[in-house]
């Protein structure tokens, strides 16, 4: 009878020869996640047997991998700064990188409010908004034009008990949200790829992720320019606006200017990527 280290060694050979990146890792978080336990408890029992019928529960999700189908839509959920988050073909999977929004919104002026009224634009499966509101008990409008991610963010939005605090509106952009509205700070992680970088995508990315929150046209700016330049009407003098870009798109923003804004800064990810772009809502009067 096989035991879990022999069908590890096995799985990761058979997810590499299909072509799976981190061919290793992902098997070891594909029998976990089938074995009921965690990644670790699998180095503790190398020696434990399967059963025809634990096997049997595996082949299917191996099968899946190694045709490339993302492996949060195996599982079912990923985790994004400790909070789970369920996933599927609904909305963008949460990247790593996307994470330290959070953090950037932590160290700007909210924390000295009492009262804290946060945008989420295209919210997907609602993690940033999830994570606002965990972390720093704000309120928070998650807005997405897709009701298929909105669904989705629901779901998530119950699994932590948020409905008191996060209110899902559909919309494009900012186009719902009533003239009287506020924000202390939008959050955007809108889709930024340029189209023509579409067939050098991996498969997990091409096939799972929905193409509405993938591309943003010719140069991928397009409703991140159009965000930028309706967005300062709904925010607070001297509110912040954290925009998630690709690496060499901030060459392009720092040439251009938007009504109402003013640039504040470059906030770079875990690899030293330029990956966040900051601006201010002016002081002057509303636009």
């Amino acid at each position: 009878m096989p035991n879990i280290l022999s069908i590890l060694n096995k799985t990761a050979d058979f997810l590499q020869k299909h072509g799976v990146p981190n061919a290793k890792l992902d098997a070891q978080l594909l029998l976990a996640h089938g074995l009921g336990m965690k990644r670790m408890d699998l180095f503790l029992k190398f020696d434990q047997p399967l059963s025809e019928n634990e096997l049997a529960s595996l082949r299917p999700m191996v099968a899946r991998r190694a045709k490339r189908e993302p492996l949060q839509h195996i599982i079912g959920n990923v985790s994004f700064r400790g909070h789970e988050i369920k996933c599927d073909k609904r909305a963008l999977i949460p990247r790593q990188e996307t994470e330290l929004a959070i953090d950037i919104l932590k160290n700007s002026q909210l924390s000295t409010l009492n009262s804290q009224l946060i945008a989420d634009v295209g919210t997907g499966t609602g993690a940033l908004a999830i994570a606002a509101a965990l972390e720093l008990g704000t309120e928070v409008w998650a807005l997405d034009v897709s009701p298929d991610a909105l669904e989705l963010a629901k779901e998530n939005v119950a699994l932590h008990k948020l409905e008191q605090k996060v209110t899902l509106v559909h919309s494009d952009l900012l186009s719902a949200v009533p003239g009287n509205i506020k924000f202390d700070a939008i959050l955007a992680n809108l889709p930024y790829i340029p189209l023509p970088e579409a067939l050098s995508l991996q498969p997990e990315v091409l096939g799972g992720d929905p193409h509405i929150a993938l591309f943003g046209g010719t140069d991928g700016l397009e409703l991140i320019r159009k965000l930028l330049n309706t967005c300062a009407n709904y925010l607070k003098p001297g509110a912040p606006v954290i925009l998630e870009i690709a690496s060499g798109q901030e060459k392009i923003l720092e040439k251009e200017s938007f009504a109402g804004l003013k640039f504040a800064e470059i906030r770079k990810d875990y690899s030293g990527q330029a990956r966040f772009f900051l601006y201010l809502r002016g002081n002057g009067a509303q636009l």
